[in-house]
């Protein structure tokens, strides 16, 4: 192993409403979904409360036996309808490129299945130097320590869960499901308004 990638520091990041605001391509997402099942889906409501595995959000409109297939029936329809509306959040660029001129690591840990979560970062140009998916609160602890992240960024309390079992600095940022109190409450380290704050952030927390 080399001293750069001994002493280089990695950065995780969560995708959902932080990296990117995918609430208008994951609510057209849903309104297909809906018409394809006649199934009366709240996308609004869905689009609310973004974070947990998608299994979690079908369970609240299909019974139990039928969840498997109908996640796989959203997966299907969800790169026509759900890739091109969605945006990258103010400060998410900027963060990455902050980690790079550190000579670190960012990488993009979410709950999203990686084959979406990709999509979206190409589509946008943000190109994380990982990306890993399928993971969900403490369980995104698995792919922190494997990549060695002493800091994981996100906007949900899932995420602060997640930091804090991988050992990681945890900074939380509200511009999803959870405000600052729900965050802080959490055990988030830091709560910056949004990543446009980051680089701040970030070259103090190096500075010690």
């Amino acid at each position: 192993m080399s001293p750069m990638t001994m002493t280089a520091p990695t950065v995780g990041f969560d995708l959902d409403m932080t990296l990117i605001d995918s609430r208008p391509g994951i609510k057209a997402a849903y309104e297909a979904f809906a018409a394809e099942t006649g199934v009366a889906i709240d996308a609004d409501l869905a689009v609310s409360r973004l974070g947990p595995p998608l299994h979690q959000e079908i369970a609240h409109w299909f019974p139990a036996e039928e969840i498997d297939e109908r996640v796989a029936q959203y997966r299907a329809l969800y790169p026509s309808y759900a890739i091109e509306p969605s945006l990258p959040l103010p400060g998410a660029r900027d963060a990455i490129q902050a980690v790079r001129e550190a000579g670190g690591r960012a990488i993009v840990v979410t709950a999203k299945n990686e084959a979406h979560a990709k999509l979206h970062l190409v589509h946008l140009g943000i190109d994380p130097d990982a990306v890993v998916g399928g993971l969900w609160a403490e369980g995104k602890a698995e792919a922190l320590r494997e990549h060695g992240a002493g800091v994981y960024v996100g906007d949900h309390t899932g995420d602060v869960r997640g930091a804090r079992t991988a050992g990681a600095t945890s900074v939380a940022v509200p511009t999803g499901p959870c405000d600052e109190a729900e965050l802080r409450a959490a055990g988030a380290d830091v709560v910056l308004p949004d990543l446009t704050y980051f680089r701040a952030w970030w070259d103090a927390y190096r500075a010690g």
